[in-house]
Order: structure tokens, then C-alpha cells, then sequence
């Protein structure tokens, strides 16, 4: 027994560090999975807190630049209807036209305020098809380079006002880039566009700017101020590609790199729908605090995610060493319980081989005693036959052969009996009539001796069938009628009688006399169990435990209803089957 309690005490042992293994590795994986999901949840909501930040920031600069433009244009408007200038048009008068402006626009260009909205770098006119009117030299017109005046040419005269971005170089020789406003001038006599007036005007994003806010206008391939690398323009460009294809309002974004250091770049557009090259205003927001304040929860999530994994150890150590212990007693029990169940599987084995082969020997000593019972017989029949035998002697050879009927009669259960042990016995199911089964064997039951001095009373309805195999129904039925008649007394009476209950037919015989005694009845179905009572009666106890196999074959069942001084009844149950119809 210690070695069969060690074997699973190893066992256990094993299973226990298994445990632990597995129960640290789902730790380690559910703790390195919620450090993952909380991780990339906060990078998540701090760059879209940060982002929404920055594009709330950016929409209030916008109404504000829009604010601006709205000024703007409400001046353009104003210094397109001044009378010296409409009359130089209208005359084509060009050589005066500059002149007259430069009194009508004078305190546009020479406000003291450089960096002021209303200040503008320079003016020019366009004629009606579009093109640049050349000023005189010595005007104050603001300085533009051939290049420059030629960008502003358009296809055509703009008949509304138009919004466009043109990129200069100032007097130091350094890039910079104006807003552009054309504002259409209308005949007063054609009321069609005879010219338009253009004015330059320092950007929104050229005003001073927010600490850490970085902002330039991209056109024409190109950005100012430059705050990019090469590799950052490229990213750009690109973007801004895509951004043409946008609806006007959208904002796009990209992450690029600003010496070294991540930056959000959101791109808006200037000028849609404008007759000149399209804008885009560049917002460059510094990614650096934010990374920091990442690698600050990182390192926050990291630590308290290394605590949770410890204490996640911890508390597996101590689960597994309690979850092994009823598997400890489990695996003892089983143990013990392994070797009992081979001891009765052994066991099993030697009592079904000893079935067997009891099954085997009553098969063939009944198949070997049927041919010198049957010599035996006819032996004796023929004797009997012999002329000058006393009477006693004939008695005696009568005797003689009603017991080799009794035998061969025993030996064919037997045999019957044997087949239904080895499970051998197929039965070929039909319906079967009832009524005219219990009716052939009540009239068989009339030629048995002493016969006449019993009642038989019938109470089967006609045409009732049943599903079964009519040799073997006719096997129960007559062990059961043979037995009311044997133990009946002189005068008494047999009563067959059968009723329909749903899907089953329910047969019971009843015949009068002593009964079965109350400590029998309990043994009355195996095989050669005989009453003490009825010791005298004919018969080797093998009929109702025949009859009872035979009817659970049948998926009935043959039960003793009662047996009282006076009475006794059995009851067989058979499945109900379609009645034939009556020819």
C-alpha cells in the first residue's frame, strides 16, 4: 500500500508545479495584456485630448484670421467705388490711373503701423482681360519683381472678389509670402467688370505668434517661413496633394519630424474656390510634452503593472498549494479506488467466463441428452407394445415413459433458456390474433385429463393482436394455462380475461385452489424453484421463468398480481399491434 500511495503523491507533486507554471503564465499574460490594452487606451486619449486641444486652438485663430478678411474685403470694397479711380478706367485714362490711386490709397499704403491689418505692401491693377497694368516707375505701388507681377495675372477679370497668396522675396532677399485680395471694379454706365483692383497684405500667420505655436502658408510647392527639413517638405507636399482633394473646411493632419523632435502638422485651406494658386496655412504643435507625459505613465503603468504581476505570483503560489490538495486526496482515492476496480474487473471476467461456460454446458448437455432420451422412449413405447406383460408391469412402463416426456420437456427449456442466456434468441415480430391463440390453447387445455371438472371462463375481446412471434407467445401462454390447470382443485374454475391499456394488452389467467404460500412467492420465477406445498404436482420449475424471459423479449413483463387461498392470478403485458383485418 506505500508504494501505491507514493506513485500518486509524486503524481500530485508534479501536477501541483504544473499548476503553479500554467497559473503564472495566465498571470503573466492577463497583467502583460492589461498593461497592453491601458497603455495604448492612455496614448490614445492623450493624443486626442492633445489634438482636440490644438484644433480648438487653431478654430479660434481661424475665426479670428476670418475676422481680418472680413475687414479687408469690406475695404477693398470701399476703395474700388473712389471716383478718380473709376474715371480713369472708364476714360481709359491709364496713364492716370496709378497716379489718382496713389491719392485715393494713401492711407493704405503709408500707415504708420506696419504690421497693422489694414496696411498693405502693394497695389496693382488688372485690366479686363486679366493682365497686369504696368505702373509708372516713380509711383509708390509697393515693390514687385516682373516674376512676381506675373503671377498675379489670371485667366480672366474676376467679377467677384478673389483671395489668393503670392510668394515674394523682400528687400533682404529672404521668402516671404502676402495675402492677395482682387476686388472687381464695376462701370458705373455697364455696370460690367472694366478692371480690378489687387492689394497685398501681410498674412494672419505672419502676425505674432503664441509660444510654441509655429505656423506658415505653403504655395506654389513651397513654405514660408521654412519650417521643415526637405524630408518634412516632401511628407508635406505630399499631404497637401491629398488635402486638394478634400472638402474646403477639412483640417489634415500628419506627423512629421521638426529637427529631431515629433510634431503634428494640420493643414487648412486658404483659398477655396479662388481663381489664384491654392493655400494652405501649415500649424506645426510640438508632440515633445506630450511624449513626455506618456513616458510618464508608462513608467507609472509599468510600475504598478510589475506590482500586480508580484502580487498576481504571490496569490497563484498560495492557490495552487490549495487547489492540490483535494487533488492530492483525489489521486489516493483514486488509486486505491484503481485497484479495486481491477480486483472486481478480475473478478467480472472469471464470473462471466464461469457463465459462459455453465451457458455452454447446459446447451450441449442438453443437446447430448436429447438423443438417448428420445432412444430411451422409443425403447420403451416399443416394449410396451410387447405382448404378456402383467398389469403391473405396463403400469410401471407407463410411469417410465410420462417421465421421459417430463425430461425431453425439460430438456427443450433448457435449451430455450440457454439461447436466451447467450442472447441467441432473435424473435421475428408480427401481429399476432390474440383471441384465437388463447382460444386454440383453452381448447387443448380441454383433452387433459380430470379436465372436465374445471370451469374455463373467457373475457378476451375478438380480433385483438398483439406484436410478438407466435411460437414463443403460444410457449407463454400455454406454461401459464398448464399451471392454473395443475394447481387448480377438483371442480374449480380458470379464468382468462384481456383489456386494452393505450399502447399495451395486459393477459391475466387466474385459477382457484390452495394459492402459493406467502415465503414462496418471492421465488416462484427461478429456475427449478418448486413450493413445498405442491411438491406432488407434476412439473421441474423451469415454465414461469420461461414464460417471464419470453415475455420481456417481447417488451412485456409476467408479474404474479395476487395468491390467496382460493386464488391466484398472473398478469402478462404485450405491445399492442394493427388487427388484421377479418377475411
Amino acid at each position: 500500500m506505500s508504494k501505491a500511495a507514493q506513485q500518486p503523491r509524486q503524481d500530485v507533486a508534479g501536477f501541483r508545479s504544473r499548476l503553479l507554471v500554467g497559473m503564472m503564465l495566465v498571470v503573466v499574460g492577463l497583467t502583460a495584456v492589461v498593461l497592453y490594452v491601458a497603455e495604448r487606451r492612455v496614448v490614445s486619449d492623450t493624443e486626442q485630448a492633445s489634438r482636440l486641444a490644438y484644433v480648438n486652438e487653431l478654430a479660434a485663430m481661424h475665426r479670428l484670421q476670418e475676422l481680418r478678411h472680413t475687414a479687408l474685403a469690406e475695404r477693398c470694397k470701399t476703395l474700388v467705388h473712389r471716383p478718380r479711380i473709376h474715371a480713369a478706367l472708364e476714360d481709359n485714362a491709364l496713364d492716370l490711373l496709378y497716379p489718382s490711386a496713389r491719392d485715393e490709397l494713401r492711407d493704405v499704403m503709408d500707415a504708420a503701423d506696419e504690421v497693422g491689418i489694414l496696411h498693405a505692401t502693394f497695389y496693382r491693377f488688372l485690366d479686363a482681360s486679366g493682365q497686369v497694368i504696368k505702373p509708372p516707375p516713380e509711383e509708390n505701388v509697393g515693390r514687385l519683381s516682373e516674376e512676381e507681377e506675373a503671377r498675379l495675372t489670371l485667366k480672366q477679370v474676376p467679377a467677384t472678389q478673389q483671395t489668393g497668396y503670392l510668394l515674394r522675396r523682400d528687400a533682404e532677399g529672404a521668402e516671404t509670402v502676402d495675402a492677395v485680395i482682387a476686388a472687381p471694379v464695376i462701370s458705373t454706365e455697364t455696370h460690367e467688370v472694366i478692371a480690378a483692383l489687387v492689394l497685398g497684405f501681410k498674412p494672419f500667420a505672419d502676425q505674432p505668434q503664441d509660444a510654441g505655436t509655429q505656423r506658415a502658408i505653403w504655395v506654389d510647392g513651397r513654405m514660408s517661413p521654412a519650417l521643415v527639413d526637405p524630408a518634412g517638405a516632401s511628407a508635406l507636399a505630399w499631404k497637401v496633394a491629398e488635402a486638394l482633394s478634400l472638402p474646403d473646411a477639412a483640417i489634415s493632419s500628419l506627423k512629421i519630424d521638426v529637427q529631431g523632435v515629433p510634431h503634428q502638422a494640420f493643414l487648412t485651406r486658404l483659398n477655396p474656390g479662388s481663381m489664384f494658386m491654392p493655400a494652405f496655412e501649415v500649424s506645426l504643435h510640438s508632440l515633445a510634452p506630450s511624449m513626455q507625459r506618456l513616458q510618464q505613465l508608462r513608467w507609472q503603468i509599468l510600475t504598478a503593472g510589475g506590482l500586480l504581476l508580484l502580487l498576481g505570483l504571490a496569490a497563484s503560489h498560495v492557490i495552487a498549494a490549495r487547489l492540490s490538495v483535494p487533488v492530492e486526496k483525489l489521486a489516493l482515492d483514486s488509486a486505491v479506488n484503481f485497484a479495486g476496480r481491477e480486483q472486481a474487473e478480475a473478478a467480472l471476467v472469471m464470473t462471466s467466463v464461469e457463465l459462459q461456460r455453465s451457458v455452454r454446458f447446459s446447451a450441449d448437455a442438453s443437446h447430448q441428452l436429447k438423443t438417448p432420451v428420445t432412444v430411451l422412449r422409443a425403447g420403451l413405447e416399443e416394449l410396451l407394445q410387447q405382448p404378456g406383460l402383467s398389469a403391473q408391469s405396463r403400469e410401471e412402463i407407463e410411469a417410465l415413459i410420462r417421465q421421459t416426456v417430463r425430461l425431453t420437456s425439460m430438456i427443450h427449456d433448457l435449451l430455450l433458456l440457454s439461447r436466451m442466456d447467450a442472447g441467441r434468441l432473435r424473435l421475428d415480430m408480427e401481429s399476432v390474433d390474440l383471441s384465437q391463440l388463447v382460444a386454440s390453447l383453452a381448447d387443448d387445455l380441454s383433452v387433459l385429463p380430470d379436465a372436465a371438472d374445471v370451469e374455463v371462463e373467457m373475457d378476451v375481446p375478438a380480433g385483438l393482436h398483439i406484436q410478438g412471434e407466435k411460437r414463443y407467445t403460444s410457449i407463454i401462454l400455454q406454461n401459464l394455462l398448464e399451471n392454473a390447470w395443475k394447481y387448480n382443485e377438483r371442480g374449480g374454475r380458470i379464468c382468462i380475461a384481456a383489456r386494452v391499456e393505450q399502447t399495451r394488452v395486459c393477459l391475466s389467467v387466474g385459477n382457484s385452489g390452495d394459492g402459493i404460500p406467502q415465503q414462496a412467492q418471492p421465488h416462484i420465477f427461478e429456475r427449478f424453484h418448486r413450493a413445498a406445498a405442491n411438491e406432488g404436482t407434476p412439473g421441474h420449475g423451469l415454465g414461469l421463468d420461461l414464460a417471464r424471459e419470453l415475455t420481456r423479449l417481447h417488451g412485456g413483463e409476467l408479474r404474479l398480481v395476487r395468491s390467496a387461498p382460493g386464488w391466484t392470478e398472473f398478469e402478462a403485458t404485450f405491445l399492442l399491434a394493427t388487427a388484421a383485418s377479418s377475411s
